[in-house]
């Protein structure tokens, strides 16, 4: 994109990458419920295969909810921590660059801009012009494709991971719960596949893929763990009176 002039515009790239950023984040969170939906509706099944035990199953989906959703957040914020210490570490490298080398580095703004197909004279006017701006955020924005003043944060990815599992792991564990015993499973299969279809959906839209498939590959995933769930806790299932 470029104005009048012919220089390229950095905001409009900016605001392309936030709007990228926040896509990720979303499809991030979709994934996330996704992931709470089949891991609990697999640990619930399995135990009503086991018993009909309504306490029993309440402590184990309970269980599972909390250890996936900790197991979630904590991944996550681990993740997250390696990538921004990595981002840190790119920017004190960059600043020390621009202070030890100034010219070198504007020469290498220019060769960038040339690379995406400016002129050489305007990508040399161009570079020298943000480099009197904001040298670093030059730099960042172009080369390293870093915002130095929007790193990324583990906390916020640790706890929207956190809630985005939980919240897809209360589906299946309300379905199975309050349901009569002859009806438990049949609800709770019917829930997951209504929440599977949901976010398979949302997923594909995301990523401008084909949603039926999706749908269908989503779908399947969890009615085959809650099959195999199922059968494991038949097969090893004891009897509550």
């Amino acid at each position: 994109m470029t104005d009048t002039s012919g220089a390229p515009r950095p905001h409009s790239g900016e605001s392309h990458r936030g709007i990228g950023s926040k896509l990720n984040w979303l499809r991030a969170g979709v994934l996330g419920a996704n992931d709470g939906i089949v891991s609990v509706a697999g640990l619930v099944v399995g135990v009503a295969g086991a018993t009909s035990d309504r306490s029993a199953i309440v402590v184990a989906g309970v269980a599972g909810l909390v250890a996936g959703a900790l197991s979630m957040a904590g991944g996550e914020y681990v993740s997250v921590s390696t990538q921004r210490d990595t981002e840190r570490a790119m920017l004190r490298l960059e600043k020390q660059e621009l202070r030890t080398m100034p010219e070198e580095e504007e020469r290498e703004l220019a060769g960038i801009y040339e690379e995406r197909g400016l002129s050489p004279e305007l990508a040399a006017r161009v570079a020298r012009e943000l480099t009197e701006k904001d040298a670093l955020q030059a730099h960042a924005d172009a080369e390293l494709r870093i915002d130095p003043n929007d790193l990324t944060n583990p906390w916020h990815a640790a706890f929207a991971s956190m809630a985005a599992f939980t919240v897809g792991a209360l589906l299946p564990l309300l379905a199975i719960v309050f349901p009569p015993t002859s009806w438990r499973v049949w609800t709770c299969v019917a829930g997951v596949v209504i929440g599977l279809a949901i976010t398979g959906f949302t997923s594909a839209r995301l990523g401008n893929a084909r949603a039926g498939r999706a749908v269908a590959r989503n779908v399947g995933v969890g009615l085959l763990t809650m099959l195999v769930t199922y059968a494991v806790g038949l097969l090893f299932g004891v009897s509550t009176g």
